[in-house]
């Protein structure tokens, strides 16, 4: 049985308890918070488990084998770190800190010291982008042409990351799993239209081998909620749009065919195809409970 203590019980606090409580392997310990009212709530609702406001308490707890970090982006890599060094298994909700070298020597230390780090990249485990990548990987779509997303609202402001490291995480983690290849080209940019902010709106480009494009458009200046990718391909394309309460993922048999034309001609003889769009069926369940299991196992296996 894996001791779990959580940090943060604030906006997702909540979820990741009940999900490592619920979770075979796994037995909540303890959980910290600086607010007394929210560890009330803890406490009803969980008696078992016990609270604090000192996460150095929990830390160094020794019923806690792992550390789940559900806190502002500011404090991560602080509290990873000091989770690792004492010898736990370490969860941080995304992004895993707030710069790349942060992030870079907490994977050292986890390395240097064999325990498990992990980012909730939640959107992996859902039945929507684990049903994508399995059919990119099939070849349903063929070559892949493009990879575009859109992530759009009227906020929420973050005071210690820019958009990109809040929102952009999200795409660039579920891009990850379903093409499980590496762009060989990066581009961001960004701009800050609130007075001392970090950027709000910004575009981010990935280029691939074989003319692949992705790109990304995150903003918290939008008029209306937007979670949207298309992928297109040679064979199929894809519409994955999160907002939709059924058939978030819709498949279309739609494309262009070019035809050379006769020896030697110069120009390409283009025509389009369109066929039936189909709604795979999607696993429904929930995706932190695949993040804990996948994680719990992590540990068990080394």
């Amino acid at each position: 049985m894996i001791g779990v203590g959580v940090v943060g019980y604030g906006y997702w606090g909540p979820n990741l308890v009940r999900n490592f409580a619920e979770t075979p392997g796994s037995r909540v310990v303890a959980v910290s918070d600086l607010s007394p009212e929210r560890l009330q709530r803890v406490t009803h609702r969980y008696p078992a488990v016990a609270t604090t406001t000192d996460a150095d308490a929990l830390i160094t707890n020794p019923a806690v084998d792992a550390v789940v970090i559900a806190t502002p982006v500011a404090t991560h890599f602080d509290l990873a770190m000091r989770a690792l060094t004492a010898g736990k298994h370490v969860w941080v909700e995304k992004p895993l800190a707030a710069t790349s070298d942060e992030a870079r020597r907490l994977r050292d230390e986890a390395a240097t010291r064999r325990r498990v780090l992990m980012v909730d990249h939640t959107f992996v485990y859902t039945g929507a982008v684990r049903k994508i990548g399995e059919l990119v990987r099939a070849g349903a779509l063929g070559d892949l042409y493009y990879y575009d997303s859109v992530r759009v609202n009227l906020g929420l402001f973050q005071y210690d990351v820019d958009v990109m490291w809040d929102l952009a995480v999200h795409d660039l983690s579920i891009m990850d799993y379903v093409l499980d290849a590496r762009p060989r080209a990066v581009s961001a940019l960004g701009s800050a239209h609130v007075p001392g902010r970090t950027a709000n709106v910004a575009y981010l480009t990935c280029l691939f081998e074989d003319s692949l494009i992705a790109h990304f458009h995150v903003n918290w200046l939008a008029p209306v909620k937007v979670r949207r990718t298309l992928i297109g391909g040679d064979k199929q394309m894809i519409v994955f749009d999160d907002l939709e309460p059924s058939e978030k993922v819709r498949v279309y048999d739609k494309g262009i065919t070019v035809d050379p034309g006769l020896e030697g001609r110069h120009e390409m003889l283009v025509s389009y195809r369109t066929g039936d769009m189909w709604a795979p069926q999607l696993d429904a369940t929930e995706a932190l409970s695949g993040a804990a299991r996948d994680f719990l196992g992590s540990i068990d296996t080394g």
